[in-house]
């Protein structure tokens, strides 16, 4: 991997590849279908910083890289915090080591978290069933005879 654009949440083909130097708030937030308020959120958070031309916000393709990682970390349920650390460290590890390192960790314990909740999930509506079960005979006793 060479570069933030690299990684698997960069557009993949050539057709998804902007052949545009710079994009408006506007164009970001079709393309990505999100509101310029939610960037302008991304831009308070320090997560990018667009040039400013005649007082226009206008965003490089790294910022585009940047807001795409944002928005998958978001869709995976990373923290703002955790992005942000993510991102930094692109910036600090030319070689990007620490960034994947980062990144493995990350994902290892949500993976892990992930797979908890999945247990807990299934307990849960194994109990539910149960109880469902139970209720339908219950019901079942009682409308045999409405006297009860």
């Amino acid at each position: 991997m060479n570069s933030i654009e690299d990684m698997d949440w960069a557009p993949s083909s050539p057709s998804d590849q902007p052949t545009k130097e710079l994009f408006s708030i506007g164009d970001l937030a079709e393309e990505f279908q999100i509101t310029t308020r939610t960037i302008r959120f991304y831009e308070d958070k320090g997560l990018l910083a667009p040039q400013r031309i005649s007082g226009v916000r206008a965003y490089n393709k790294r910022d585009r890289a940047r807001l795409m990682l944002i928005l998958r970390g978001k869709r995976l349920g990373f923290s703002l915090d955790v992005i942000a650390e993510y991102l930094s460290l692109y910036d600090a590890d030319p070689t990007q080591v620490a960034q994947l390192n980062h990144l493995d960790q990350q994902v290892s314990t949500a993976i892990k978290t992930l797979k908890q909740q999945r247990i807990d999930l299934e307990h849960t509506l194994d109990e539910l069933d149960e109880i469902h079960d139970k209720v339908r005979r219950a019901l079942d006793g009682k409308d045999a005879d409405p006297q009860q």
